[in-house]
């Protein structure tokens, strides 16, 4: 065994499949995931996303593969892994019998704190979820939004050296998400290891410091936002000339310094062309000087996430359309 203070990865996984029945939720997935950092997973609906996550967090056995948390077996020693991880599904866990003040002190009770450290800690979470006001009420006056970020409190009650976040912000307000996305970052700062499944991509973008990509149960792509993004295409420069009877000679001289084809939208007079070599850009505007051309606006845009998703799955991030992956009901008949 490896304890917590000797391995550089939180999670090493290697070829974990799970089959429900005849199909293939999982299909030899391999992930490798750095101590401190957040790790997000893309992936359509049935990609195989919570199957991979119930797997890590020992609720499934795998029926191929091998994977350690901070160097503990998943299968061989889940016990000591169950001590070290947290998780939050995407469906709420509290009891809508119980006020959120009593969920969270019963959480915190179970996790072994003393009772007014129980009390004091659910203060402090159901302030940071901005529950304090519906601290007393029943939870089945609350909205889906309002149990979600129970939900998430509930998770966080013990700070655990690895926290699962399966689909955290789905169904949250924008300030909520917001929100959410700050706590996940103090979790790091404080030394925790998140590993967020998403199919938010301004999410991935904004909090993950890798990202893989999960289709029809295997990693396609892994990187940083930034690799993934260089993976599918070079950056486009687009210029605007202040007068637009310029745009044609913009779009003949762009592609003279940079050998690249350009193409001009008529309506807004933009000119655009792919950036092989950035360091040419300056090359660009002392050419367009020589010509006397004034330009209104210049920009460089990378390839976004969207795009990403799209060329390696072949849908657009929209599109998620079901797959395979069994029902949370299916995976909690496995699980008992």
């Amino acid at each position: 065994m490896t304890s917590t203070t000797t391995t550089s990865l939180a999670i090493d996984a290697h070829g974990l499949v799970k089959h429900f029945g005849s199909t293939r939720a999982v299909n030899g997935v391999d992930l490798a995931v750095p101590t401190g950092s957040v790790y997000g997973v893309l992936g359509p609906n049935g990609a195989g996303k919570t199957t991979t996550v119930s797997m890590l967090a020992t609720l499934l056995r795998p029926d191929e593969g091998h994977a350690t948390v901070f160097g503990y077996d998943v299968v061989d020693d889940a016990v000591a892994v169950r001590s070290l991880v947290g998780v939050t599904g995407q469906y709420a866990s509290v009891d809508e019998d119980l006020t959120a003040s009593q969920n969270l002190v019963l959480f915190g009770r179970l996790l072994g704190f003393s009772r007014p450290a129980a009390r004091s800690r659910a203060d402090e979470l159901l302030e940071e979820f901005s529950l304090t006001e519906a601290a007393n009420r029943p939870l089945k006056n609350f909205s889906g939004g309002m149990r979600r970020r129970l939900d998430l409190a509930a998770s966080l009650i013990d700070t655990p050296p690895l926290l699962f976040l399966d689909e955290p912000t789905t169904g949250l307000d924008p300030r909520t998400r917001a929100q959410m996305w700050n706590t996940i970052r103090n979790l790091v700062k404080q030394g925790s290891t998140v590993l967020l499944t998403t199919q938010y991509l301004d999410e991935a973008d904004q909090l993950a410091d890798r990202i893989a990509v999960i289709d029809h149960g295997v990693v396609i792509a892994d990187g940083t936002a930034d690799e993934l993004k260089q993976s599918v295409g070079a950056s486009t420069l687009q210029l605007v000339p202040k007068h637009h009877p310029d745009a044609q000679e913009v779009c003949r001289i762009v592609e003279n310094v940079l050998g690249e084809p350009a193409s001009l939208s008529p309506e807004a007079s933009r000119v655009s062309v792919g950036l092989q070599q950035p360091d040419l850009v300056p090359d660009v505007l002392i050419a367009l000087r020589e010509h006397d051309i004034s330009i209104d606006e210049i920009t460089v845009q990378k390839p976004s996430l969207d795009e990403v998703f799209l060329t390696i799955t072949g849908k657009p991030a929209a599109d998620q359309s079901l797959t395979d992956e069994p029902s949370a009901d299916t995976i909690e008949q496995e699980v008992a």
